[in-house]
């Protein structure tokens, strides 16, 4: 028997069955997957590096060619999800991204490993909309934001895991390890999928809705591109200057980052929590907020960015980012059928990369002339304004409880 429940309009709505969190659980697991695959590699870069005899600076096209075929996929994988369902499209994504891996432990030379991310990427584009449109599909929207709350976690949890795991693998196996890591990690997932998504996806047809880019949505993908940007363009900012000023060593400053992610971590069911209640619209503006504030306090010139003291500041920016991921990904998807959730998750992540793609290169330009704590502190502080400035306003156009009444 189903239990019910009030929404925060005093309609009453069904509770999610059982079945619907396994397939929550099983789809989070796909999802984390790709956030673990970013840090356990990044890591081993490198040992990478020295092993195949290549410059450090050209094992950024390991992560370039995963990134970018993971992009030019997203369209055609969202539109596949929505054909076909779920169940078919991550199965056969999470077999191209273990393929791709298995390939890439055993080459030799930079531009063969290249291709074999170019592969991983593509199953990646696949899985990414198939996993989000999957796990949100047993829940009805007035409950969507304590399903993508977890979600949410599993990112936090996996960019915690990852850099502990890829430090180890790389320490005591070497670079292919991590590599071969991701192996049975995807036929674990896999076979999650395999027997908690029904064979049937979406079916309902998109009647109930406007367009997949619709303004919420549009709005929606803009402000999760923002979040990674932030995100993103931030941990390059602080694992540099940490490394090659503060002179931490790579899992000295990876633990900064993994703190960082902890509090991301405890956010992130909190927004869930909040967005059911009040909508999306007050969760976004406080994540940005709060984001924005720990940022200020972090490009003030007189702070110390190696001391105990910035712990509080990186508490408070955690903490935001945490509350950002739930929200944006609540109001897309509730603004379109379920029909139309392969192609609305894939406008998510094509803003998430986009916005990852800018925060790195533009942190890049900010340390052109050395990763000195002047200019960290004045990168800090456009990203406090990107913050404040466009994604606080940005927010206020997400719906809020009144607005769904």
């Amino acid at each position: 028997m189903t239990r019910r429940g009030r929404a925060p309009d005093d309609r009453m709505v069904t509770a999610p069955s059982r079945e619907a969190w396994k397939r929550l659980g099983a789809c989070t697991a796909a999802a984390a997957l790709l956030q673990l695959d970013g840090t356990l590699i990044t890591v081993a870069l490198p040992t990478l590096a020295h092993s195949l005899k290549v410059s450090a600076a050209s094992t950024s096209l390991v992560l370039s060619a995963y990134f970018a075929s993971y992009a030019l996929m997203l369209p055609a994988g969202g539109a596949v999800v929505d054909r076909f369902g779920p169940r078919r499209v991550a199965l056969l994504g999470l077999a191209l991204f273990a393929a791709g891996a298995a390939a890439g432990a055993v080459c030799s030379s930079l531009d063969a490993l290249a291709a074999t991310r170019v592969v991983q990427g593509a199953g990646a584009g696949l899985v990414s909309p198939a996993a989000l449109a999957g796990a949100v599909s047993g829940f009805p929207p007035e409950r969507r934001g304590g399903a993508l709350g977890i979600w949410g976690a599993s990112a936090g949890v996996s960019n915690l895991i990852g850099p502990l795991a890829g430090g180890l693998l790389t320490v005591s196996l070497g670079w292919r390890a991590d590599w071969w890591a991701l192996v049975p990690l995807a036929l674990l997932a896999a076979t999650a999928i395999v027997a908690q998504v029904p064979r049937i996806g979406s079916t309902q047809p998109a009647t109930d809705a406007g367009p997949v880019a619709s303004p919420i949505v549009l709005t929606a993908g803009f402000l999760a591109g923002v979040t990674f940007a932030v995100m993103i363009g931030s941990f390059y900012l602080a694992e540099q200057y940490l490394q090659r000023t503060a002179r931490y060593s790579p899992l000295g400053a990876s633990s900064v980052l993994v703190l960082v992610a902890l509090f991301v971590g405890m956010a992130a069911p909190m927004a869930g929590r909040l967005a059911d209640r009040r909508g999306e619209r007050f969760p976004a503006m406080a994540g940005f907020l709060a984001t924005g504030t720990g940022l200020l306090v972090l490009g003030l010139p007189g702070v110390s960015l190696r001391s105990a003291v910035t712990i509080a500041p990186l508490f408070v920016v955690g903490l935001g980012l945490g509350m950002l991921f739930v929200p944006v990904s609540r109001a897309a998807l509730n603004a379109t059928a379920p029909s139309a959730h392969g192609r609305t998750s894939a406008i998510l992540s094509g803003g998430r990369l986009l916005g990852a793609a800018a925060g790195a290169g533009l942190a890049g330009l900010a340390l052109a002339g050395g990763a000195t704590a002047a200019a960290v502190h004045e990168a800090l502080l456009v990203a406090c304004a990107l913050c404040l400035v466009i994604g606080v306003p940005a927010a206020r156009l997400l719906p809020s409880a009144a607005d769904r009444r």
